[in-house]
């Protein structure tokens, strides 16, 4: 899974990239110290796997990962080529989902593009170079359906829905926030719009807003607000803690989280909020070798998953044989989830559920 971090120069984007990465992107108090996209991957925790690996007695754990790539701050007229923003945009089009760093704390030392910290004006700003850039992508789009429709009077459907989406483009409104079918919407994923990407905006606050007064504050509210308008997430962290996390040894994370009042860190928040939105799921592996997490999207029948592994476990699928974790845990061993009847030998159309134990039989 690739998630795109974007937002304004100065919002503490690439801060919080570098602590749930750990990876040293440059973080400067100017815009542009990020020119070409930093990639970072990290691990997904699952205690499921921890469990398994002692059933098991596996010798390694592999979670599923999420690379998180920070993009340059975007300014106004990004999508003129201001900034270097059509290298930048191009860069979207390459994740799965934005993550929208929107600036929440006021702080003379850091300095405001704009000069001042205004919420609803930074996400308005990065949002419309994304929806100049899908503008001129659907007006080149229409005036090649329109040749081909002389000829193929099917494309009319998706006429429609082109010219639909230019109204809703021209009216300043990202095409995430349209009411659109399921088959319209499998069309629109095709055209690889940018403001029809999912998002998650992500508030990042001071260290006391998050401490003291549980992340809210009146611009909080404001990207609250505007993330009702698109049905959007809203994920409120502290770019500042998440940077102290990162210096401090994993033993002593929940130790740290717990003195300063806080159930999860703002990477955990994140995951979470990026899995709902994406709707994933994880089904899971278990052998001696290894315990390993798959991520795959909900819906997704047996075989699919099965590619996830290896192509030619899908092509040579057979049956999958599966236990709910839940069930494996309440008896601790594989043998004895078979002796009850706890697991089940599952076929082609078969949808996985999230926290599935699989083996799958295949022959190719």
């Amino acid at each position: 899974m690739k998630l795109g971090i974007v937002g304004l120069p100065n919002v503490g984007k690439s801060t919080l990239f570098n602590a749930i990465t750990k990876a040293g992107a440059e973080s400067a108090n100017y815009p542009f110290c990020t020119i070409e996209p930093n990639v970072g991957v990290v691990s997904v925790p699952d205690e499921r796997l921890e469990v398994l690996r002692d059933i098991y007695d596996s010798k390694k754990i592999v979670n599923t990962a999420i690379e998180f790539y920070d993009i340059a701050g975007l300014v106004k007229g990004a999508s003129k080529g201001e900034g270097l923003g059509n290298q930048f945009l191009g860069h979207i089009r390459e994740v799965a989902a934005i993550i929208h760093v929107v600036r929440c704390f006021e702080d003379e030392n850091v300095v405001h593009v704009d000069g001042k910290v205004g919420p609803q004006k930074d996400i308005e700003t990065i949002n419309l170079e994304l929806i100049f850039s899908d503008e001129e992508l659907i007006d080149r789009r229409i005036m090649r359906t329109k040749k081909a429709l002389k000829s193929d009077k099917s494309l009319q459907k998706e006429m429609d829905i082109l010219e639909r989406i230019k109204t809703t483009l021209e009216e300043g409104i990202s095409v995430r926030a349209m009411e659109l079918s399921d088959k319209e919407w499998e069309f629109v994923k095709s055209l690889q719009l940018l403001s029809a990407k999912p998002i998650i905006y992500c508030a990042n606050v001071s260290e006391d807003d998050l401490t003291l007064n549980n992340g809210e504050n009146s611009f909080v509210q404001e990207v609250k607000e505007f993330a009702k308008t698109e049905g959007a997430e809203v994920v409120v962290i502290s770019a500042k803690i998440e940077q102290e996390i990162a210096e401090i040894d994993d033993e002593e994370k929940d130790a740290f989280l717990e003195e300063l009042g806080l159930k999860e860190s703002g990477l955990d928040k994140l995951i979470r909020s990026s899995y709902h939105l994406l709707d994933l799921i994880s089904f899971l592996t278990a052998g001696p070798q290894e315990v390993r997490a798959w991520t795959i999207r909900r819906g997704t029948k047996a075989p699919q998953a099965a590619g996830k592994i290896h192509s030619d476990i899908e092509r040579g699928f057979i049956r999958a044989e599966t236990i709910a974790y839940e069930s494996l845990k309440s008896v601790g061993t594989m043998s004895a989830a078979k002796d009850k009847g706890l697991v089940r030998l599952e076929g082609k159309e078969y949808v996985v559920q999230d926290g599935d134990v699989i083996l799958f039989r295949f022959n190719v």
